[in-house]
This record gives C-alpha cells, structure tokens and sequence, in this order.
C-alpha cells in the first residue's frame, strides 16, 4: 500500500544517508525540507522531497498535512512497562516526606512490585501491559525497549519476558526485550547476595538465551543494590550468553559504574543524574550511549542529567521515559523531549535528535529507525497545524499530535 503524504509544512530529521547517532555540536543540526512531501510504501519510506518535486502518482492513500509538520517517530529506548498493579501509595509517601531509599528499605519500591508481579498471572499481566503499549503508540512512539526486573526469580523473569515476546508478536510497534533480573535483590537473598548472583548466571540467564527471549543484559549499578564488582560478573555472564548489556548508572551515586559499562561495550548506560568528570572523559570516543531520563528526574525530584556538561563535551545524548510504576509513571515521550529542554537546556533540534535517531540507537535499530531515510521503517508523526516544530517543547502540556503511522498503518 501507498501512502502520500502532500504539503508539509516542514519534513523533520531527515537524512539522505543513513547516521548511527550525532554527538556534541552535531546534535544541534536537525535537517529539514520545507513544503514538503513523503512517500510510504507498505511498511517502508521510499522517497521525499520538496512539493514542486512532488511525483504524479495515485496512491491508496493521500494525507493533505498542510500547515502540519512531520517527523520520525519517537525510539525509547528505556522502559518498563511490563509491571503489575501500581504504586501511587509510595507516590504519596514521597509527597509526606519519604525518600525512595527509605520506601525501599521497608519493603517498598522493587520489591513491592516483584510481589504484586508474583500474584499476578500472565494473561492478566499482558492485559495490563497492552493498554500502557497502546498509549505510548498512539503519543508517537515507534520503537520501545521493555525490561524485566519486576520478577526476581526463574519463573517471574520468565514470565514477564514472555509478556514481553507477545507484545512483539501482536503489535507493530519495534520491541527490543532486556532482562533485568540484577534489578534489587529479593528479600530471601538479602543476607545472600551471591547467591541470587549465582542464581541470575547459573539459571536465569541461560534460560532465557535458550528460549531467545531478550537482546540486552541490565543491571542496576547503584549503591545499595549492585556493586561494580557484581554487575561486572553479571554483565560477563551475560555476553558470553549472546546478551549486549545496557546498565543503569549514576542515578543517585557515581559509584563507578560508567566505566564498567564501557568497558563491557555497553550499548548504553542509563541514568546519569550524577556524573563526575571522569565519567564524561569515558564516555569519550566509546561505543555507549548515554541515555537520560528526564521525567524521572521530574517524579522523583532529584537532579536532571547535566546534558549542557556532556553536549559541549562532544558525547551523544539519547533521551527515554524509564516508564515504571515507581519512579515514572508515564511513557510520554513528548513530556520527556519538553523536560529535557526546559529543565536540561538541551534545544529542540538536540532533544529531538536525543529522542529519534540516538535513541534508535541505544535500542540497536539505527538500521530501521530513527530519521526520514529510503528504506528505513515508515513510522512517522504528524502533528497537528503548528507555527513552528519548537512548539513542540513549548507548548509542554498540549497533545499536538494529529496522527501516528507505525509500519505504515495509521494507528492513531
């Protein structure tokens, strides 16, 4: 099936050759077309230009974007919208004054949702997981990364895994799949905790890369939960099982974990409210993406990942939501690009590079997603009239969203 979409007011990210990601000053430069057209076929972009190019044809379908502008779809490439239940009583803790720390240690946080997980069954977590699936889409993402971490044990790392694998199968949408097992440890392992090591290397991991259900390794490197030491174990565990890692770093602690991360060629490492100047010098020339988090930082009310700091020092940044029932309830990309240029002084052409082709890449989908490219997918957005793509992040709290083409469907 064809589908033209005529006088765009202005095509964003649009790349004539494939990029893999942009960092430093080139994450300021975002290409454009102006009155502008595109052509999906099936489920693939195969050509584009300005309106006086425009080709004679008669496609199935015809979207007049007049006064409209369009961009690639959104790639979080950081979530965890597979989960059970909700916390909003620990959202009302925060509000009386306790810390995440403190709702952790008394059982809260992690662990509280490992246990409403372990009395849910899978169909009914599958249900609860496709709503939160169908939102994101229908706020323009096109490629989401789903973890697991909410199970802390074989059977419930397994199941939310498999959760994972048919929301692959029954959505169009890109799905990449962690394991996260190395999330907190269970309650049983407290006094333990190389054994619950031994229990993710020993037997989770391997089931899991037997049955193929994820790409990526995680770990959350933070004190209190994983030690470098430990998440190094893990993350070797991992790759030598075909597992990438991705890692969660500095979000309360700079405790080492970048370094970690790098040196495992993480794809990337996620986080990063605190960082110190030996983090940024790693991540210098390294294969990791650094992935902020910005609505967590909102939700939580701790520091933003210092993106001025890493931009002027010539890294890439990707933007994701970290969409959790305990420290961000919300997968609204939009909300995520709007924070990170209100609260992270990033610009709107370096957000929209954070949130669309660096955080293809931080999924590994550089190849498909990300930009306007021939032959990349055709999962694009198209908002509503607007004076300028700046209102974007400006106007944080409107839905500016007309339509969302995910695999060349119109899904919203």
């Amino acid at each position: 099936m064809q589908t033209l979409i005529t006088n765009i007011k202005e095509l964003l990210q649009v790349r004539e050759t494939n990029v893999d990601k942009v960092s430093g000053t080139q994450m300021a430069i975002l290409p454009t077309i102006k009155n502008a057209w595109l052509l999906l076929e099936n489920d693939r972009i195969t050509a584009f230009g300005e309106m006086e190019d425009c080709p004679k044809i008669n496609p199935e379908k015809t979207i007049d974007a007049t006064g409209k502008f369009v961009l690639p779809c959104w790639c979080d490439s950081h979530t965890h919208i597979v989960y059970a239940g909700n916390r909003e009583q620990e959202f009302v803790d925060r509000i009386n004054g306790l810390s995440y720390e403190e709702i952790a240690n008394r059982g809260g946080g992690i662990l509280n949702s490992a246990k409403k997980l372990h009395e849910t069954t899978e169909d009914e977590i599958y249900n609860q997981s496709k709503t939160r699936l169908e939102e994101v889409m229908a706020l323009g993402t096109g490629a989401v990364e789903i973890k697991s971490g909410y199970g802390l044990s074989v059977e419930d790392e397994l199941k939310m895994l498999r959760v994972i694998s048919r929301l692959k199968q029954d959505y169009p949408i890109a799905i990449k799949a962690t394991f996260l097992g190395a999330h907190a440890f269970p309650l049983e392992y407290k006094q333990n905790q190389q054994g619950y090591i031994d229990l993710i290397i020993n037997e989770m991991i391997p089931k899991i890369a037997a049955e193929n259900l994820a790409e990526y390794i995680d770990v959350f490197c933070e004190t209190g939960y994983f030690s470098i030491g430990q998440t190094d174990e893990i993350l070797k565990a991992g790759l030598a099982h075909g597992l990438v890692p991705k890692i969660h770093v500095n979000q309360f602690n700079a405790i080492g974990g970048v370094g970690v991360g790098v040196k495992n060629n993480a794809l990337s490492v996620d986080h990063l409210e605190v960082l110190n100047p030996e983090d940024i010098e790693i991540l210098k020339n390294a294969v990791t993406m650094p992935v902020a988090l910005p609505s967590c930082s909102y939700f939580l009310s701790i520091p933003y990942t210092p993106a001025r700091e890493m931009i002027d020092a010539g890294l890439p940044l990707a933007l994701a939501t970290d969409f959790n029932p305990g420290s961000t309830p919300s997968g609204n990309m939009n909300f995520v690009v709007a924070t990170a240029c209100i609260k992270m002084k990033m610009t709107p052409e370096e957000a929209i590079n954070a949130a669309t082709l660096n955080g293809a890449y931080a999924m590994g989908l550089s190849q498909t997603h990300g930009s306007i490219t021939v032959g990349k997918k055709a999962n694009v957005i198209i908002t509503k009239p607007i004076p300028s793509f700046y209102q974007l992040p400006y106007a944080f709290g409107s839905n500016l969203i007309e339509q969302v083409i995910i695999d060349g469907k119109v899904i919203a």
